[in-house]
């Protein structure tokens, strides 16, 4: 147990029932605090951004709502203050020793605190930017640029993220510590692995460009030539389209729906997180075609399920599935291939289960939270007591 340690996040969105689920980045923090608090870590968040302010306290954990700042002029300017003043009361009156941020919108820019500061590279606008060849608004990358100069220390939960961060912000003279995501592994469990629904192929995350939803109409073509009785189901928010400027990417992907496949498509939407664990557990396959992620916590949770799971094959993607042995790595542009690889394991059961253990055991060796919580414990305490 640590007792001596009390550590605090910044972040936009949380999944406590205080604040409503958030994927992704809300998620991976809400784990390890978990787990943090569990371990005897005192621990606040701050969540900016809220409608309402309250101070909410359970079992170590503090959780901190905090509303915008109601100025007119300099807006981003004057609430990032804001934050910093309640925040710097706080690290002096519950003896915080270390703070993080994520480095998305340079939350931290303008801000000083008086302990060390570490920005985690959950994935920042320049980096989704840099992945998807688009061009950046200079105020965003000024306002990363400027909080990642402020910070002690760097996490990034994939190699590939930090070294791509480290490229794109000029980091010098300061190493990122590469810290994987963590699973609670006993939340994520399947009993009956040998059930399911067969031909079901399953899509997890919001519906937008950039996590190659827009390749699975061609995929599932080809994937229903060679065993029709596929059915494609998508879970999601639906999300516009910068490209086109269409308001909702579902829209662009039924239009791209080849002869009557879209009749063996059903979007859920956005549905509570139970559900999606049982929608986990009913697919044949999964897959995440996407062009831009720093890891992809819904990736690791399908496996830590034994599903086979057809990924990305880019960058961090190859730190999470060993390619034809705990799932399938291929280029969410390569339809042929993309569709060959889902096709033969709907073909063959056997094969599938057992690509569905091998990810489990994969999960359970790289993304253990019992074991991820103390990287994070160590690398903390090394930054605390290189600033003392």
């Amino acid at each position: 147990m640590v007792t001596d340690l009390h550590v605090a996040y910044i972040v936009s969105h949380y999944p406590h029932k205080a604040f409503g689920h958030d994927g992704g980045l809300g998620t991976s923090v809400y784990n390890l605090v978990e787990k943090l608090r569990t371990s005897g870590v005192q621990v606040s968040v701050f969540v900016y951004g809220q409608k309402q302010e309250f101070i909410l306290e359970e079992e170590n954990v503090t959780m901190y709502s905090l509303s915008d700042s109601t100025a007119k002029f300099l807006k981003f300017y004057f609430n990032r203050k804001k934050i910093e003043k309640f925040i710097n009361h706080k690290i002096k009156e519950k003896n915080i020793a270390i703070i993080e941020a994520p480095d998305w919108t340079g939350i931290t820019a303008f801000m000083n605190f008086k302990i060390p500061l570490i920005i985690r590279f959950h994935g920042s606008d320049a980096y989704f930017c840099h992945l998807e060849n688009r061009k950046q608004k200079r105020k965003n990358f000024w306002f990363e640029k400027l909080a990642i100069k402020g910070a002690q220390a760097y996490i990034a939960p994939t190699s590939f993220a930090g070294e791509v961060s480290k490229e794109l912000f000029s980091i010098k003279n300061k190493e990122i510590q590469t810290i994987h995501y963590g699973l609670e592994l006993k939340n994520f469990t399947n009993d009956s692995p040998l059930v399911y629904d067969k031909g079901m192929i399953l899509y997890v995350g919001t519906l937008i460009r950039k996590k190659g939803v827009l390749e699975l109409p061609e995929i599932f073509n080809k994937v229903r030539k060679e065993f029709p009785q596929a059915k494609l189901v998508l879970i999601g928010s639906d999300a516009s389209d910068i490209k086109t400027d269409s308001n909702s990417t579902w829209q662009l992907m039924q239009n791209q729906f080849k002869n009557n496949d879209v009749q063996h498509v059903e979007y859920l939407g956005k549905i509570p997180y139970n559900q999606v664990q049982n929608y986990i557990k009913k697919a044949n396959v999964c897959v995440f075609p996407t062009f831009a992620e720093t890891l992809g916590m819904v990736t690791i949770e399908s496996m830590a399920m034994q599903k086979a799971v057809v990924n990305s094959n880019i960058g961090w993607a190859k730190e999470l599935i060993i390619d034809e042995e705990s799932g399938f790595l291929v280029h969410p542009a390569n339809h042929n291939l993309y569709a060959e690889r889902i096709i033969e394991l709907l073909k063959d059961d056997s094969f599938c289960l057992k690509i569905g253990q091998q990810s489990r055991t994969r999960v359970e060796t790289k993304f253990d939270i019992n074991k991820v919580v103390f990287e994070n414990i160590a690398f903390y305490k090394q930054i605390i007591n290189q600033k003392n």
